[in-house]
């Protein structure tokens, strides 16, 4: 079955950077169906390693579901100018992850990836935030 389209909202933390980090990720889909919730503990790492790894996490999801097209949300400036082609990947441990969303992305008929304010991305901070917390406890 085709969506009309899927819209996923992506977040990565770090605590420290590097430090304890986390992603999070809600996947919208166009057909009306609940919004799929994504959290989860990466380990220490930097925020744009997780902001990446965020949306790989996010593009894995949204792979399962044949969609038209794909919308990302994402208040890291860093990954919406490098996926755009507007910033260069200068960061070495960057590479790989970029490459790979590159890859999954070019999957998709049509694709927006747009920044938004961070204040527009609550739930998904809310979600990486929440796997750090998680891990933490125990």
């Amino acid at each position: 079955m085709t969506l009309a389209g899927v819209t996923v909202r992506i977040d990565g933390a770090s605590r420290g950077n590097p430090g304890p980090s986390g992603i999070g990720a809600v996947v919208e889909f166009g057909d009306g169906r609940t919004p799929k919730e994504l959290s989860a503990y990466i380990g220490e790492t930097t925020n744009n390693v997780a902001e990446y790894r965020a949306l790989l996490l996010a593009l894995e999801e949204a792979a399962r579901h044949a969609a038209a097209s794909l919308t990302i949300y994402s208040d890291s400036e860093l990954l919406v100018r490098q996926l755009r082609g507007e910033y260069k990947v200068k960061a070495q441990h960057l590479r790989p992850l970029h490459a790979e969303a590159c890859r999954r992305l070019r999957s998709y008929p049509e694709v927006r990836i747009l920044h938004v304010p961070r204040e527009e991305n609550r739930r998904a901070d809310s979600l990486a935030n929440l796997a750090i917390d998680q891990h933490r406890k125990g």
